[in-house]
């Protein structure tokens, strides 16, 4: 066996031996589905009290990822605790000296990390989209019609990014506290404010939660500006991705356990 199947194999055995792999994953799924099924009926009773234009923006198949929001909370949860955990505890120290290659180390982690996050995304995404369409009935949307397909994988896809950004980010501050601390104002607070305040929004569309969470809109709303389209917003999402993994792993690389 190589050396990189035997750390992939420890990392998988770390992971699932956590009970907060367990419960946080669990966690995003139960809360996405569950949020999204309220928000999804409480839409279908509205509906005949819209006006014009909220009725041409209605997209049934967003409305059923509602829950995504509060959900992501988890999987940011999940993303923090399987890299910085080991900081925490000290374990790394011992992690290190069996694993002498950082970068091996460090992405072989983060490879089971987001084989896991992407089953629990994709269910998520799948149950959620489902069970909100059966809420709204007769409003709902079938997953044959135009850009519902690619909003439900997309829905499974930014949950997976959430986690792995997060993991990126635990890597370059070394702390579960730390990361949780600017994670949590970062996606909650500041990338709301600027997206939906005037003078900011055009720089706000481009932070990676909003610009992700466009690939699961399927009805575009009126007035609508943004430059990119669905598709476009996840490759921004990915390309933060990348420079949180890319920031974690030149501070491993440079900096001692």
């Amino acid at each position: 066996m190589s050396t990189a199947a035997q750390v992939v194999r420890s990392e998988w055995t770390k992971i699932r031996s956590v009970a907060s792999t367990v419960w946080t994953l669990s966690l995003a799924l139960v809360v996405t589905v569950a949020l999204g099924m309220l928000i999804s009926a409480l839409a279908k009773n509205e509906f005949g009290g819209m006006g014009v234009r909220d009725r041409l923006s209605f997209d049934p198949t967003f409305i059923s990822f509602a829950g995504t929001g509060l959900g992501q909370l988890a999987m940011i949860v999940f993303g923090v605790l399987v890299v910085a955990n080991e900081y925490s505890t000290g374990m790394i120290r011992t992690s290190l000296a069996a694993v002498p290659q950082r970068g091996t180390f460090l992405f072989s982690k983060i490879a089971v990390a987001t084989v896991l996050a992407l089953v629990v995304g994709m269910a998520t995404s799948v149950l959620a989209f489902f069970l909100g369409q059966a809420m709204l009935g007769d409003l709902g949307a079938s997953i044959g019609d135009p850009g519902v397909l690619r909003a439900v994988v997309g829905g499974g896809l930014y949950m997976t990014l959430i986690a792995v950004f997060s993991m990126g980010v635990a890597a370059m501050l070394r702390s579960p506290m730390l990361s949780l601390a600017v994670l949590m104002p970062f996606f909650f607070l500041i990338s709301n404010i600027l997206a939906n305040v005037s003078a900011t929004e055009k720089i706000g569309r481009f932070l990676p939660d909003q610009a992700g969470s466009r690939v699961m809109e399927v009805v575009t709303p009126i007035g609508d500006d943004t430059p990119y389209g669905p598709w476009g917003g996840l490759g921004i999402m990915v390309l933060w991705v990348i420079a949180a993994l890319a920031g974690g792993y030149a501070v491993l690389k440079r900096r001692d356990a």
